[in-house]
């Protein structure tokens, strides 16, 4: 058996796709978990965005290409696509700034595309708040892979957050009443608060403080753990990245993000989330 297709430089990419593409035609395409969900890949090579279209379109996605920033905003003016694939390396306006842009902007998933080497821009594109990575040279099933993850607890988030407003909306509340009820229900960490339903971090003052899906999934999962060691591996697995090898370093980085956000005295040692040597971190409620 031949080995797997990966994609990696545009005269590779485009004839390993293409590969890819004629073996996915002679089977049926699979049903995708996800329904009709939509992706916009945003690449500035037109062989790799012709070629990704069919490719993921094959798997009955509905795709859509811009080739730079101000195509992607057209894109999404127009309809808004439920995951970007987000290419790094672009003239111009590059992937980490279109990214931080659309984290700041729109609800949406994103998958950054990097180079094999680029673990720099893998971490920054993951502190801006994408939602995974994947590296070139990929095989394009393991590309499908994640944007199936990524789709997929994108719904489940979507389907908490619905219930969360259908409870909430059961009755019309006054007012005040209501307000009172906002506080009541944003729980203390750190020096802040945390509105689990609203997904929104505030210190004490009313102030929000911004914060990405992932340091959100960070304080819930040490929330429902107070004083138990939690490992990298099961902060993953609590969390929306599972599919991060358990040796990811980047959840520290994010960890000293959050503490800096949430500890009483950020330049100083970490009282609430602590670091436990060789086992991972503990929250421990003031």
């Amino acid at each position: 058996m031949s080995e797997a297709p990966v994609i990696g430089t545009r005269l590779a990419t485009h004839r390993v796709l293409s590969f890819c593409i004629e073996m996915t035609s002679t089977a049926p395409s699979p049903q995708p978990i996800d329904g009709s969900a939509s992706v916009l890949i945003v690449d500035d090579d037109p062989g790799v965005r012709a070629m990704l279209l069919e490719y993921l379109g094959g798997h009955r996605y509905e795709v859509r290409a811009a080739e730079n920033g101000t195509a992607m905003r057209a894109e999404i003016e127009r309809d808004l696509p439920d995951l970007i694939l987000l290419d790094i390396r672009m003239p111009g306006e590059d992937g980490l700034t279109l990214a931080r842009y659309l984290r700041e902007r729109y609800d949406v998933g994103i998958i950054m595309v990097t180079a094999s080497g680029d673990v720099v821009d893998r971490v920054v594109g993951l502190e801006i708040g994408a939602d995974d990575y994947v590296a070139k040279p990929f095989d394009p099933r393991e590309l499908l892979a994640r944007v199936k993850s990524v789709l997929r607890r994108m719904q489940t988030r979507e389907a908490e957050a619905g219930h969360g407003a259908a409870d909430g909306a059961a009755a019309a509340t006054p007012p005040d009443v209501a307000a009172a009820a906002a506080s009541a229900a944003r729980v203390r960490f750190g020096r802040c608060r945390l509105d689990i339903e609203a997904r929104r971090l505030f210190e004490e003052d009313g102030h929000e403080i911004a914060m990405t899906a992932m340091e959100f999934d960070l304080l819930r999962a040490f929330l429902a753990n107070p004083n138990r060691v939690l490992s990298r591996d099961q902060l993953l697995t609590r969390t929306r990245n599972r599919e991060w090898e358990p040796f990811d370093r980047s959840i520290d980085i994010r960890i000293g993000r959050l503490r800096r956000k949430i500890e009483p005295d950020p330049k100083g040692e970490p009282i609430c989330i602590r670091t436990v040597r060789n086992a991972g971190y503990m929250y421990v409620p003031l």
